[in-house]
């Protein structure tokens, strides 16, 4: 069952419809593919993971940092041209650069392949605790970053509580689960070798994002309908509007209203 299944008419959680908006129009539609797009899709995933795969893959072949380093970065740029030349977001790609050219200066500065994937790792743990500190603080970072795509904005915080609650299980979920990664990855990087962070990295970068997103999804598709708050201040702009526009009809009528007849002598 997703949100729009449940009970209750759209725009608000009680089925009334928003103010000045007569009959509000169906809140978004809440999906996985939804979801798993406002955080990238496939394609981010692809444009993350592939250059730390490349990387190992060098590196355990040929052992050379610079090389492995470098042949991570121009994938990560060929990546980022795919996306310009498509016309496609570059906010992943260029997150992607980043991270790539990071880890890589690190590296070869260094001369540990272990530190290329440093700063991808205290990207995550730092990710991680602001997901965690934001739940506690009931502004849960998943309704601030999903609200706008649902045309919600930051409506859920004052005049949903039940999306409040979903956001906030989503939020700990993402916090928790980057945690957990972490967790994993910092004692192969303390006490392991490049090789085995490598593999493992590359291991758990898709399955922990997935399990995010189906998790967000779950809690979401239980949660009431979000409110369109979009959709409230376009109708509202619309009925002042319309009742400029009956003013001015009002005022043309007393103005072109014939005097009365002056009286004959």
């Amino acid at each position: 069952m997703t949100s729009l299944d449940k009970p209750g008419g759209p725009g608000r959680p009680d089925g009334t419809a928003g103010a000045g908006t007569g009959a509000a129009p169906a809140p978004p539609t809440v999906s996985d593919k939804a979801v798993l797009e406002a955080f990238g899709g496939v394609r981010g995933m692809v444009d993350t993971t592939v250059p730390g795969l490349v990387f190992v893959l060098v590196y355990t072949v040929k052992r050379d940092i610079h090389l492995s380093a470098g042949a991570a970065l121009g994938l990560t740029l060929l990546l980022g041209l795919a996306r310009l030349v498509r016309r496609e977001t570059l906010k992943h790609a260029f997150s992607g650069v980043f991270g790539v050219a990071f880890g890589a200066v690190f590296a070869m500065m260094s001369g540990d392949a272990k530190n290329f994937y440093l700063p991808g790792m205290l990207y995550t743990l730092g990710l991680a605790v602001v997901y965690c500190l934001s739940a506690m603080l009931r502004f849960p970072l998943i309704g601030v970053l999903l609200g706008p795509i649902l045309r919600e904005n930051l409506s859920w915080r004052t005049r949903n509580p039940g999306r409040l609650k979903a956001y906030t299980k989503a939020t700990w979920a993402w916090g928790i689960i980057l945690l957990a990664k972490s967790a994993i990855l910092f004692p192969i990087y303390l006490w392991g070798d490049a090789t085995q962070l490598g593999w493992v990295k590359v291991a758990l970068s898709i399955p922990p994002l997935l399990l995010c997103v189906y998790l967000t999804y779950i809690f979401l598709a239980k949660a009431p309908p979000p409110i369109d708050v979009i959709a409230e201040m376009e109708a509202e702009l619309a009925a002042e509007e319309e009742a400029e526009r009956r003013k001015e009809r009002e005022r043309a009528g007393v103005r072109g209203r014939p005097d009365e007849a002056p009286a004959e002598p």
